[in-house]
């Protein structure tokens, strides 16, 4: 029994040695669990956040070109006035709303010179509140440069960059924001020329061709004889 009684009371003691010799590594553990799950709620908010103003969003969402959803308020000649939609998580959202701000992004559709009746056909195509994806390429004062995606369907999407170029609507242009060395970029204004190509063959838009009548229209009344004669028709009124 005393045998018994010794080998007990020595489990109990190599227990209690192992506890506190292993007392830290629990700690560091405990400690670990707690960092991480910080850093999942840091991460949480930011991906949560509301943004109102292009200065707010982290440069490194902008670096790995994350993709942000929205909703249009209006189409202006200086791009798309954005209401940004954050993820929604519970709890965590609830309290963002408390003391997040009012305001409006302005995106604009990276790689493309729009001309105005480009902005036109957006205004049309753009009805509030439609909701768009919006991918980050650059930064440039207030204004996001974007490849703008709109839901066509629930298996489909279209890059309104590359629509307007196809419509002739505007000009393929440099993409601001992205390495000009980059692979992204090289295949993105890859993307942008091939749109801007099939309305040049189509002669759409900026790219429509003249009709001959028209052309002679407008060489005879850029001719000398016809200033001459609206000259001489004013002369005649005064």
């Amino acid at each position: 029994m005393a045998e018994r009684r010794s080998a007990a009371g020595e489990g109990l003691s190599r227990l209690s040695e192992w506890a506190d010799a292993h007392l830290s590594l629990v700690r560091s553990l405990s400690a670990g669990v707690a960092v991480a799950g910080l850093l999942v709620l840091a991460r949480s908010v930011r991906l949560t956040t509301k943004f109102t103003n292009a200065l707010d969003i982290p440069a490194g969402f902008i670096e790995k070109n994350v993709k942000l959803r929205g909703k249009v308020h209006r189409v202006t000649e200086k791009g798309l006035e954005v209401e940004h939609i954050p993820i929604s998580v519970p709890f965590i959202t609830s309290i963002q709303r408390k003391w997040q701000s009012e305001g409006l992004l302005l995106v604009r559709l990276a790689g493309v010179e729009l001309t105005p009746e480009g902005t036109v056909w957006l205004q049309r195509e753009l009805k509030p509140p439609q909701v768009i994806w919006f991918q980050l390429l650059g930064r440039e004062h207030l204004a996001l440069e974007c490849l703008v995606l709109v839901n066509k369907g629930r298996f489909s999407s279209v890059c309104l960059n590359e629509e307007v170029l196809r419509e002739g609507l505007g000009r393929a242009a440099s993409i601001e924001g992205l390495q000009h060395d980059s692979h992204l970029f090289w295949e993105l204004h890859k993307r942008l020329l091939r749109a801007e190509l099939k309305a040049l063959r189509k002669n759409k838009g900026i790219w429509k061709e003249e009709s001959f009548s028209e052309r002679i229209r407008g060489h005879i009344s850029n001719s000398k004889l016809m200033w001459t004669l609206k000259r001489f028709v004013s002369w005649l009124r005064n």
